[in-house]
């Protein structure tokens, strides 16, 4: 992992407590603790550790929080949220059924209770469990769909990959105590491509 993505003790020791090679399968267990994204089901990716390190700084998570993730995966970055946020919770969304369905199995095998997995376009946000104090947003977009700001409390930040389908800049969407909302780009990267109405065509 990339010393220099990991910048407080809180954010190390969530990633250190998460097992992960739960969340990566078959033969590809044994390269579970490399630093690198890893195929999982239905054509995505488990995020690579120091990419995941670099989103949760960024989102500044603390105890009692409530986040919205978009893009569950195999489960792996809503654990180690879970880890950060406790006593609060995580909701995730995902929209292919295979990996929803892999993402519950993983985080109860963990040991990871605070997190809801719910199968659905997360494109649009999960309004009926909304406001949230973050939204955490595991793939990329052509841009900053409006539902996840409006679902944002104020003072809550989105974290965003925003570009094409090949490269993409991470981006911290704020919105302060009066609803005005500001944008930060932090770094290049490239996740799989979002999907859903709000997702690439």
């Amino acid at each position: 992992m990339k010393r220099g993505n990991i910048r407080t003790r809180r954010v190390m020791d969530a990633m250190l407590s998460v097992p992960r090679h739960l969340f990566v399968t078959g033969i590809l267990q044994e390269d579970a603790y490399d630093d690198r994204p890893l195929p999982i089901h239905g054509g995505q990716t488990i995020s690579a550790p120091h990419m995941v390190a670099e989103m949760c700084e960024a989102a500044g998570l603390g105890p009692g929080m409530r986040v919205l993730e978009i893009g569950s995966g195999s489960g792996y970055h809503s654990a180690v949220i879970s880890r950060l946020v406790d006593p609060g919770h995580v909701f995730t969304t995902e929209v292919v059924p295979v990996l929803a369905t892999s993402a519950r199995r993983n985080l109860v095998e963990a040991g990871i209770t605070n997190v809801t997995v719910l199968e659905s376009d997360g494109s649009m946000g999960l309004k009926e469990q909304s406001p949230y104090d973050r939204i955490m947003v595991t793939c990329a977009s052509p841009g900053i769909p409006d539902p996840l700001v409006k679902q944002l409390k104020p003072g809550g930040m989105l974290i965003i990959p925003v570009g094409d389908r090949m490269l993409q800049t991470l981006t911290v969407v704020t919105k302060d105590a009066r609803g005005k909302i500001t944008r930060e780009q932090r770094m290049g990267c490239v996740f799989v491509p979002m999907l859903g109405r709000y997702g690439f065509r």
